[in-house]
């Protein structure tokens, strides 16, 4: 293990000290099993305060368990989800929401991203034709996997064309809480106050050990989902364990303070590049990622200092994560390397 700071994944990230100190402040005695303990309930009553008195929580061991849950809430085998060509569900789940769930994904290419209503009209058809998967989910991602963000108004209007095509809308919010820092609003106000359906909220990304929630902003849909959760062997035994780490992130400001550092220091390496020769940033920084094009000798000489991911192999593009314990002697330290290996 690496004292450097890798710029790869928030995934590389430590646990925040505080959500430590709340698993081992849960750990002491015996607690009913399967969610049925006190941990639990607090963690679900924070969601609640956050999210809305009305919604329910299930607790997963990862994303793509509450993506892939999350979806069949909504979907039957012979319905469809639509998302963006770069989204998560589509690209980086070994098709898992094809195979456990047996519906098709429809991709839509995207130059940022992000779905519009448009969009998702262009590939939504075919509806009381049994030739053809029923159009009935669209799946958007906050933030997108190349660091965009919806603003509250583009994921109502995605939730009103849905919602007037008889569809659902998904949001798989691994980075929910960087969107939301950056647009300087609360969590629910660009998810279930813009209209989505059911939300898979990220806490890993963001400081967690492991644990991601499906939250469901409409109760009717709460009544099965606990066997769709039970037969996805997403059920965690010791699930006060997972919800402690929620109620350290959603007790305080923890959320925010976490997301608003990671994207401050994408901003500042951000900042640092944009101006070396030999270096061009593609993409708009507004969560905690940096795009940016690069030479493949100069990627290749950098990975051999820092890891970090070439988002495209065709291009060059490379894509550089920030986290909340990412430092600015951290940033500053990767920018200096760049600017030695593109002088």
């Amino acid at each position: 293990m690496s004292a450097r700071r890798a710029f790869a994944s928030d995934n590389w990230s430590g646990v925040h000290p505080e959500v430590l100190e709340r698993i081992a402040a849960v750990n002491s005695g015996h607690a009913p099993a399967y969610g049925a303990d006190e941990v639990t309930a607090r963690a679900t009553g924070l969601f609640r305060e956050h999210f809305g008195a009305h919604v329910e929580v299930f607790f997963t061991f990862n994303g793509t368990g509450a993506n892939v849950t999350g979806l069949q809430a909504l979907l039957a085998p012979y319905e469809h989800v639509v998302c963006a060509e770069s989204a998560h569900v589509n690209t980086d789940e070994c098709g898992a929401p094809e195979r456990f769930l047996g519906s098709k994904v429809v991709d839509v290419p995207t130059s940022d991203g992000k779905l519009t209503p448009e969009l998702v009209e262009s590939v939504a058809r075919g509806w009381g034709d049994p030739h053809h998967s029923q159009p009935r989910v669209v799946s958007v991602t906050q933030s997108t996997e190349i660091g965009t963000r919806y603003a509250v108004e583009e994921v109502a209007a995605l939730a009103d064309w849905a919602h007037g095509h008889a569809m659902y809308l998904h949001m798989d919010g691994a980075r929910l809480a960087n969107a939301a820092a950056g647009l300087g609003v609360g969590l629910g106000a660009t998810s279930g106050g813009a209209g989505v359906d059911v939300l898979s909220f990220g806490g890993t990304k963001n400081g967690l050990l492991g644990g991601e929630a499906v939250v469901l902003f409409r109760p009717e849909l709460a009544s099965s989902f606990p066997f769709v959760r039970k037969q996805a062997m997403q059920l965690a035994s010791k699930m006060r364990f997972t919800a402690a780490q929620f109620e350290a992130l959603l007790s305080g400001d923890l959320w925010l303070r976490n997301a608003s550092h990671a994207n401050a220091m994408a901003r500042r390496l951000e900042h640092a590049v944009r101006d070396l020769p030999g270096v061009r940033v593609t993409r708009p920084v507004e969560a905690n990622a940096v795009f940016a094009l690069l030479a493949p000798e100069a990627a290749a000489a950098l990975q051999e200092q820092y890891a970090f991911y070439v988002w495209d192999e065709r291009t060059g593009e490379v894509r550089w994560m920030t986290s909340f314990d990412t430092e600015p002697e951290d940033v500053d330290g990767f920018a200096a390397a760049i600017r030695r290996v593109v002088a």
